[in-house]
């Protein structure tokens, strides 16, 4: 059986060597953009242009920009070592806890903590269904959403994961732009001034707490640079940089698809901080004029205005079938990253054998069944969809501070120097990771 985790010599394939060839060798980071459209953006990005208006701009526009480069380190090292991101991250420095490290065990209390977020989630695209079936309870129609994603992830390979991601979110994001333009035939219009005003590095007291929860999840938050491993690895430019060796071939191949990887990585940078600026202005101009901020279960029917306001109530429908295929997309490949993630971190605790193709499938398959429908168990007994999804927000800052710091010790502890990016890159990377400290810590300062 084929394992997209192995490399061998069979496997080897020369890297795209223009940039139109590379473009067609794109993927991972579209996965990544489903996720985020539906939790960071559709939700925390909105709320928190509600409640702040356009005085916090920056912080989405920054959580965007800011760990890309965090993004692509990992995935450079993703490429030099074929290792997965828990193979990666257990190797980090620090205290032995049994027979792994801090790191595998601190990432599992955490991504326990991040089902409250995903029964969120579900419970958003639960209410869509209400909305749209009022005899279908909201509970109920959890278990639905269930039953519609876990059979791709269980019979489906990368090729699935990556089409479905990609179609699911781009007719929704047109409709985004549609929205944001139209605005300015409404009361609702905004000027250049407005944005600026937005990127003046304020940060409201009221705000903080929606604020770090929006840098945690908006952009490629820290689980999804974990996720990005495994697309990386199973769209195939590790493997096809071939089992490492001390030649100028293997160096020119690693050094091929390492550039495919940033451009990929780059590409869905560019759209989902386009993305996510259009639904924060959406929310600022709209929710915060109105004081209507998203909240329970009227947390879609409020997002929902922010259309029907510039395209008009013909316009609802079409938002509610878009925010249910974009929620449902962010649960599908979330799903299809957590049952990567989980049989990986078991692997490093030493429950089983992620090497072993077969058993790793089972585990897949089974996950895929078990992790949703504790998402929807959650909301059953939640049932606050908005606070669900920002607590993961909050818990996703921890995360991205493990994996700053993953990123520093491959630069400066792993990466041979042939593979090194020059002082810039190493500047930008730094700066990267002090800034991710400083607004964390900024944050819990301001939270005393």
């Amino acid at each position: 059986m084929n394992d997209p985790y192995i490399r061998t010599a069979k496997s080897i394939k020369q890297p795209p060597a223009t940039f139109l060839r590379r473009l067609t060798h794109l993927g991972p980071g579209f996965i990544l953009s489903a996720a985020i459209v539906g939790s960071g953006e559709l939700i925390a990005t909105t709320t928190l242009g509600a409640h702040a208006g356009f005085v916090t701009f920056w912080v989405v526009i920054v959580s965007c920009l800011l760990k890309v480069i965090i993004q692509i380190e990992v995935g450079k090292y993703t490429v030099l070592s074929g290792k997965t991101a828990m193979q990666i991250i257990n190797e980090l420095p620090g205290p032995m806890i049994n027979r792994a490290r801090w790191s595998s065990w601190f990432m599992l209390l955490l991504m326990f903590l991040k089902f409250l977020q995903m029964g969120g989630i579900v419970g958003g695209a639960a209410i869509i269904i209400n909305m749209a079936f009022p005899s279908i309870d909201v509970v109920l129609a959890c278990f639905i959403v269930v039953v519609i994603v876990a059979p791709p992830v269980i019979v489906g390979y990368y090729k699935v994961v990556e089409s479905l991601s990609l179609i699911m979110i781009s007719l929704f994001t047109v409709l985004t732009f549609a929205a944001l333009y139209y605005l300015k035939y409404t009361p609702y219009d905004f000027s250049f001034q407005d944005v600026l005003s937005g990127l003046q590095f304020r940060l409201p007291q009221q705000s903080v707490l929606i604020a770090i929860a929006a840098f945690g999840i908006t952009g490629v938050s820290g689980e999804e640079i974990i996720y990005y491993n495994y697309w990386c690895l199973e769209k195939g430019y590790a493997r096809f940089a071939g089992p490492k060796e001390d030649t100028i071939e293997w160096e020119r191949r690693a050094k091929g698809w390492i550039r495919t990887m940033k451009l990929d990585a780059v590409a869905a940078m560019i759209v989902y901080t386009a993305v996510t600026a259009a639904f924060y202005l959406l929310g600022a101009s709209v929710l915060h004029a109105r004081g209507d901020f998203p909240e329970d279960f009227r947390l879609i029917e409020t997002l929902s205005s922010i259309y029907t306001t510039s395209l008009g109530p013909g316009v609802k429908v079409f938002f509610l079938i878009g925010a249910f295929m974009v929620l449902l997309s962010t649960t599908f490949s979330g799903l299809a990253s957590w049952t990567r993630l989980f049989p990986d971190i078991f692997s490093q605790l030493g429950w089983l054998n992620f090497n072993d193709v077969k058993l790793r499938k089972r585990w897949v398959a089974v996950l895929a069944v078990v992790f949703p429908f504790c998402w929807a168990l959650l909301y059953a007994f939640v049932k606050l969809p908005l606070l669900m999804v920002l607590s993961g927000g909050i818990v996703g800052a921890f995360i991205l501070f493990i994996v700053a710091y993953t990123a520093i010790d491959i630069r400066f502890t792993k990466t041979e120097k042939a593979f090194t990016s020059g002082f810039a890159y190493d500047l930008l990377l730094c700066f990267s990771v002090m800034s991710i400290v400083f607004l964390g810590g900024y944050a819990l300062w301001s939270l005393m």
